[in-house]
């Protein structure tokens, strides 16, 4: 597994070279410098529907969480820690207490000036930190009195660049196509010349006579700003960050399009070209305004960023109280995991009375997993559970039939490998479908999907709905009757959308373009990994992940934090049908990986709204394999039954209700058109183990941990370690990331209010209203019930079972893991034994905890 870094984001920005294609001289080569590294302070934004979790500050994590803290406060005014409102509910409530404040000051590296004392972390509690501000152009420009009275050049200029972007960037919603052959910066050029409203907007009626000053290219505009603006070549590279972080959402949108382009070797422009286009309007400005008052305003801009360094210095010693805070909610929680572990079965109480399973169950580390994997172990002992990243080991893409949409099926830290497409069986299962065949089906799709675009359109404009309601009548009506009144139908299979009714049964997913020697290569490595080359039980239930919502343009948010916002069930079923195949077994034995006859792999999706286990293609299974699942239909509906009442009360719904009536309930919700939570995702994650399953089995983890099945003992050269710790962890990372980041600066790094939101280009993301920046990240509704933060801010605390050694060892050879752990941004703890050490300073420390208080030693109810 290779290092995925923040110096990655450089590859994705080009240098700038004049169009002459001669070599830039050494003022250009620093503005280059600059440029990048701005550009590469910004962190990706995926897709509506390859929706991941992102840690906005990825590309930051080499600097401590404090120093990062204080530049964002500084240059954008964004919080990284949780807000002081946070931490007094929580400290006035008991759920931090005395202890643990200690313990999170004695707990701190020395930050090199006096730390603050107890008395004075707690006085703190009163206000927010005062934090000193470095003004960009824009914001000292508009000085005029009347400034009140509009909105301000920031906002007006976030609203005109925000605009451009979405028109340029739609591809999938627009009738209209803008020409996109100039590049952003050329088509935001032209646009501006011709829109004359925006002037008046701004209380800038002349400004249109100044446009003919803007560069005609993006590197003139770099070059032409920088002279003009005369700060320090020291700040360049903060200032055009601040610069960026106005327009962060679509900064964000730019730097996933060259995070792909990276991915595949290229380079991809948009960011660049998008920090010139904010650039150049603060100069435009300067030009339209080049009176008394504005010499003025740029002076003091000026002599602001003389000062930088000072105040960014004065940012962090502010912050120190902040930290102290963090520490000690972390420090909360990750004492009662501690006592949870500790209560955990141990190996010599389970070899007791170990029994071979029945059934194996192979679960995604999704948190929401959790939960039902500990509710079937307890419903049938024979069932043994194991945890395993969602998309089990196939680096695939999948692409459904009749279709040029191609799905990435895994983390959005890897590029695909391989390809899975849909495939009709033929009638006797033994022989391809004929072509003819193939036709029929692909057309059939193809006239189903034709038939739908009006709806869809429908939904584009306001003028478009209303006009296509009166046309389409009362069948319109019934459409929106189903949401209106929501029925308890079960999850839609969506891949099958447009298929005729005969053939869906017959519709499934495969690996296309794959010999022999490469599937048996592939299966022996999954097997492998995921510790199913021995001792397997005659059912395998490969076990991925899915949600169900109706007209929630997050939903891929909810299907998986990881793997590009996409269910499990492609995966599942690739892998179930890969691992059943005789010519593949037989091979396999040849590799020292005996697979019964007997055993049959069963592909399967737990929908995390409504709690039910599904099972897919179970018509290819033999016999006595069906019997065994109808078999484990009971326990099911018992295990699902047992989790959908311990997540009820945080849903508000009765957990007293019958079970039937229980599960109609939360059916509803998920075909309500009108539900803003329809269930609350990764909300509340905070750990991740990495473990044998013995070390978190009958305890309750609350559905905030991710569980990784892990023997150190079998990984003898701790490559099944490094690949964990450099792929799933840093997965986790990101996850954790984004629910901290959206809960602590829901402005910024939240999408904000969900009954607002319109979809920009189809799929690129969301406007909360009608304009302004893009926004990314979570929703308010799926962080806060409306009363409370349902998500609590705490850090990862990782949690690994293995030597020391091997630890250590991947974090010296990777860079990444390496600053996640020393600069702060997540916890890493192991097993010593029976007992808990924490990774701290490059040392191995023992954990010892203060014992809780009554009130802190309950958890929130979060599931």
């Amino acid at each position: 597994m290779r290092d995925v870094s923040a110096r990655e984001f450089e590859g994705s920005v080009p240098d700038a070279t004049d169009t002459t294609g001669a070599q830039p001289d050494a003022l250009q080569v620093r503005i280059d410098a600059a440029c990048n590294q701005a550009c590469a302070a910004i962190a990706p934004a995926w897709p509506l529907d390859q929706a991941i979790a992102v840690n906005p500050h990825w590309a930051r994590t080499g600097l401590p969480v404090r120093t990062v803290a204080a530049r964002m406060a500084v240059l954008a005014g964004i919080r990284v820690f949780p807000s002081r409102h946070i931490f007094r509910e929580a400290w006035d409530s008991g759920r931090i207490g005395p202890a643990d404040l200690a313990q999170a000051l004695a707990s701190l590296p020395a930050p090199g000036e006096p730390l603050p004392g107890e008395a004075q972390c707690v006085a703190a509690l009163r206000a927010e930190p005062q934090v000193r501000g470095l003004p960009l152009l824009i914001d000292v420009l508009d000085d005029d009195p009347a400034r009140h009275e509009r909105l301000s050049w920031r906002q007006a200029i976030t609203h005109q660049v925000s605009q451009t972007c979405a028109a340029y960037f739609d591809t999938h919603q627009a009738d209209w196509q803008p020409d996109r052959g100039c590049g952003l910066y050329a088509f935001w050029r032209d646009t501006l010349t011709h829109d004359h409203g925006i002037g008046v907007l701004m209380g800038l009626p002349d400004l249109s006579r100044c446009l003919h000053a803007l560069p005609a290219d993006r590197a003139q505009a770099e070059r032409w700003v920088l002279q003009r603006l005369g700060l320090p070549e020291t700040v360049w590279a903060d200032y055009l960050e601040a610069v960026l972080l106005t327009v962060n959402g679509w900064a964000s949108w730019c730097a996933y399009l060259g995070w792909q382009a990276a991915l595949s070797g290229r380079q991809d422009p948009h960011l660049r070209e998008l920090l010139a286009i904010r650039l150049a309007w603060g100069v435009l400005l300067l030009e339209s305004k080049d009176d008394l008052s504005a010499r003025r305003s740029f002076a003091a801009l000026q002599d602001a960023w003389t000062h930088a360094g000072e105040v960014l210095a004065e940012a962090e010693r502010v912050l120190l109280i902040d930290e102290v805070w963090q520490s000690a909610l972390d420090i909360v929680y990750q004492r009662e995991l501690a006592a949870r572990l500790a209560s955990a079965s141990s190996a010599r109480q389970l070899a007791a009375g170990a029994t071979a399973p029945e059934v194996l169950a192979a679960f995604c580390i999704d948190v929401r997993s959790e939960p039902m994997r500990r509710a079937l172990e307890a419903a049938w002992p024979a069932i043994r559970t194991l945890g395993f990243a969602g998309f089990f080991g196939l680096p695939i893409a999948y692409t459904p039939l009749a279709s040029n949409a191609r799905r990435p099926q895994l983390p959005g830290l890897l590029a695909p490998a391989l390809e899975v497409s849909e495939q009709i069986d033929a009638d006797d299962r033994r022989t391809p479908p004929s072509d003819e065949r193939l036709r029929e089906v692909a057309s059939a799709r193809h006239r189903s999907f034709a038939g739908t675009r009006p709806w869809q359109a429908a939904t584009r404009w306001p003028g478009a709905a209303f006009s296509f309601v009166e046309a389409a009548g009362i069948s319109y009506v019934g459409k929106l009757a189903r949401w209106i009144r929501p029925s308890p139908a079960a999850r839609p299979r969506d891949d099958l959308s447009g298929l005729p009714a005969r053939y869906r049964e017959a519709c499934r997913p495969g690996l296309s373009g794959v010999d022999l020697t490469a599937r048996v290569d592939l299966a022996a490595r999954v097997l492998r990994a995921m510790g199913l080359d021995r001792d397997l039980a005659a059912l395998v239930l490969l076990i991925g992940h899915g949600s169900q919502s109706a007209n929630n343009a997050h939903a891929a948010a909810l299907d998986c934090g990881a793997c590009c916002g996409q269910t499990g069930e492609v995966n599942a079923r690739t892998l179930a049908r890969l691992l059943n195949d005789g010519e593949v077994r037989a091979a396999l034995a040849t590799q020292g990986i005996a697979v019964p006859s007997h055993t049959a792999f069963v592909a399967c999706l737990h929908n995390t709204t409504t709690d039910e286990i599904e099972g897919f293609d179970l018509d290819l299974l033999p016999e006595q394999a069906l019997a065994r699942w109808r078999a484990l239909l009971p326990v099911f509906a018992q295990a699902g039954d047992q989790v959908r009442r311990e997540r009820a009360q945080g849903l508000g719904l009765d957990p007293r209700e019958g079970s039937l009536a229980l599960l109609e309930r939360l059916r509803r919700r998920a075909n309500d058109g009108a539900q803003t939570r329809p269930e609350w995702g990764l909300a509340g994650n905070a750990a991740f183990i990495i473990a044998p399953r013995w070390r978190s089995e009958a305890t309750v983890l609350a559905g905030r941990t991710f569980l990784h099945d892990y023997d150190s003992t079998r990984d003898t050269d701790g490559s099944l370690l490094e690949l964990l710790m450099t792929a799933p962890m840093l997965v986790t990372h990101w996850i954790n990331w984004q629910y901290h980041a959206s809960t602590c600066e829901p402005d910024h790094y939240g999408s904000g209010n969900k009954l607002l939101h319109n979809v920009v280009g189809g799929r690129i993301g969301v406007f909360e209203g009608n304009g302004g920046d893009l926004r990314i990240g979570l929703a308010r509704q799926s962080v806060h019930d409306g009363a409370r933060w349902v998500h609590e801010p705490v850090r990862l605390t990782v949690v690994i079972d293995a030597p020391a050694a091997a630890i250590e060892r991947v974090i010296a050879q990777h860079e990444v893991v390496r600053r996640l752990v020393d600069n702060g941004w997540l916890h890493l703890w192991r097993f010593d034994q029976e007992r808990l050490q924490r990774y701290r300073s490059g040392q191995w420390q023992a954990l010892s905890f203060e014992p809780a208080p009554d009130a802190r030693a309950i958890n929130p109810t979060l599931h």
